[in-house]
């Protein structure tokens, strides 16, 4: 990942992008914004941000984190609620990744809520890995 571009997909920079949810220094306001710094945690292997933003009831013992494998783009394909304004949503995205030099594409369509005030991860409606 580099320190200039945040991996989310946005070309902002990472620090004023999503480094300022990983820092603490701000809450995603939407799940859109939810998801892209759930991937950019992913790509900077940031496990403690991931089970943050996990809801407790789907939380998992670990994030799942693969050091063998580098998460390099994230296109967002459909969002349903999740804006300012509702209390829970949907992201179909496809995230695209490396495997020990073997390129793959994750697609999910993600639930997000508002827990205790904030968005957090809900688990996956559908999920599928493709080649």
């Amino acid at each position: 990942m580099s320190p200039r571009t945040c991996p989310c997909g946005s070309s902002n920079p990472y620090r004023d992008c999503c480094g300022r949810f990983h820092r603490g220094e701000a809450a995603p306001a939407t799940a859109e914004q939810l998801m892209r710094s759930r991937f950019s945690a992913f790509a900077a292997g940031d496990e403690a941000y991931l089970r943050h933003t996990w809801h407790p009831s789907a939380r998992p013992p670990s994030a799942g984190l693969d050091r063998r494998v580098r998460w390099v783009r994230l296109e967002i394909l459909e969002t349903t609620g999740g804006s300012v304004v509702h209390t829970e949503g949907t992201v179909r995205f496809r995230a695209h990744y490396q495997d020990r030099g073997r390129p793959g594409e994750l697609e999910e369509n993600s639930r997000f809520v508002r827990f205790e005030g904030r968005w957090v991860y809900a688990g996956a409606t559908q999920q599928q890995r493709l080649p």
